[in-house]
């Protein structure tokens, strides 16, 4: 579809607008109701209901009782879908008057559903609220446009306004060009932020052919930060659909072009909103320490950063994915890199995980990790400079498997997620990568097939 033609599309005013609430799933994934708006009084009373298990479903939709139990096996019982108002927003794409909000799935007496990762990261800062202290949190976004047939053929293809000859341009790393080519769709995905309150910053070409980075603002509320980038995700393709695009997170959608990552921006204050990780101008400790306790953590949690068997293709030697468990001053090709030592822009930033990575978790397992290095004083061992690495360092896994296995042996998450959602996480991702393992590939078809 021409983008010049739809980019002044008006919603059918002849559709009613509605009132959406929605669930994030352990993949990241929306899930909810539909609804008229005079049901709002229904919304905001906690009365609407959902099956608990649409907290369990796998990437295929399966809720795989069978590994669970808390589907069929208890009766596919409700859960209580209570929503967030904070989250409460537009839906510019939609008719008009139509509004979307997030909830947190809690049972039938009121608890929080242990399934939930709003929940879970719920736990993870009424820690450091108890000690007095707030993550402030900014995340960053990579993502690719598709053409739109991309849907019906299954490969991955940039836009024809980014292609030349019926193939990639190549790489368009900040390229102007690129944006320019895709203005239209650029100044809608702002558009649709503006609307919906999103703290949408700076916008930019990433090294793929249709690859884009959207950056938002810190926020002294890392439940909002995630909201903001689960929305973020909505937005890239519902703005895609607009112009007959696709849009995807896959941590690597095309085996020759970067990977797509989701960085996360962390300092902490005070109660009276001073920096703790601020060196000013000495040693940075803090930074150190908090920054050692992500290391110490990312193995056991990289699940969390890289939760598809797509995801460990991104991790690759020459490369901005990280490969070892590493960190650096000011280093973009380190796990952790510490952008800025002194002032109130003391700060880590996490680049591990991928664009696929569920927000929720994804911080439940960062600030997870630093709170270690709050609470103990923890070294990350020296850092890797462009003058040297440090010998024998630790490496993330390539492999999914090994990472789920890490996952379910580690004390840590459990104490993270809870023992009960660490095995059903376990669980459910063992079988996917089972089910990939046991997959005969076209690339096996390709190589094997005539040579052997």
């Amino acid at each position: 579809m021409d983008q010049t033609k739809t980019a002044g599309m008006a919603h059918d005013a002849s559709l009613p607008p509605h009132i959406e609430i929605l669930l994030v799933d352990m993949n990241g994934r929306l899930r909810g109701k539909r609804l008229p708006p005079e049901a709002g009084k229904k919304i905001w009373s906690g009365a609407v209901r959902l099956p608990a298990s649409t907290q369990s479903l796998d990437i295929w939709g399966d809720d795989n009782d069978d590994l669970t139990g808390i589907s069929l096996t208890l009766g596919d019982p409700d859960g209580k879908v209570i929503p967030d108002s904070r989250s409460h927003v537009a839906m510019p794409w939609a008719p008009d008057g139509s509004s979307q909000m997030l909830a947190t799935m809690h049972t039938l007496s009121d608890e929080v559903h242990f399934c939930d990762p709003r929940g879970m990261l719920a736990r993870v800062l009424e820690r450091y609220d108890a000690l007095g202290l707030t993550p402030v949190v900014a995340t960053e976004l990579e993502f690719y446009v598709l053409d739109g047939r991309s849907r019906e053929t299954g490969i991955p293809m940039p836009p024809a306004a980014l292609t030349c000859m019926g193939g990639k341009n190549g790489f368009q790393l900040y390229e102007m060009d690129a944006v320019d080519n895709m203005s239209a769709y650029l100044q809608t995905v702002r558009a649709y932020c503006d609307a919906m309150g999103l703290p949408a910053d700076a916008t930019t070409a990433e090294f793929g052919a249709g690859q884009f980075e959207v950056n938002l603002n810190h926020r002294p509320d890392a439940m909002a930060a995630a909201d903001d980038c689960i929305y973020l995700k909505r937005v890239v393709e519902q703005a895609a659909r607009k112009f007959g695009l696709k849009s995807t997170c896959m941590a690597k959608p095309y085996s020759d072009q970067a990977g797509s990552g989701l960085h996360v921006h962390a300092s902490i204050v005070d109660r009276n909103g001073v920096n703790v990780l601020d060196a000013r101008g000495g040693d940075p400790v803090r930074l150190k320490s908090v920054t050692a306790g992500m290391l110490k953590t990312m193995r056991e949690t990289q699940l969390l950063f890289a939760p598809f068997a797509n995801s460990y293709r991104r991790f690759q030697p020459g490369s901005f994915a990280p490969v070892d468990i590493d960190w650096g001053y000011g280093n973009r090709g380190t796990a952790i890199r510490i952008p800025e030592r002194d002032g109130p822009a003391a700060r880590v930033e996490h680049r591990v995980a991928g664009a696929d990575a569920n927000p929720y978790f994804l911080l439940a397992a960062m600030l997870g990790g630093m709170l270690l290095g709050l609470e103990q004083d923890l070294d990350p061992g020296p850092d890797t400079s462009p003058s040297g690495r440090p010998e024998n360092r630790e490496r993330l896994t390539h492999d999914f498997l090994t990472a789920v296995e890490t996952f379910a042996a580690s004390d840590f998450v459990g104490q993270l997620l809870g023992r009960q959602y660490q095995k059903l996480y376990a669980d459910t991702k063992r079988k996917e990568a089972l089910t990939f393992m046991r997959t005969v590939s076209d690339f096996d078809y390709r190589t094997y097939l005539p040579r052997i």
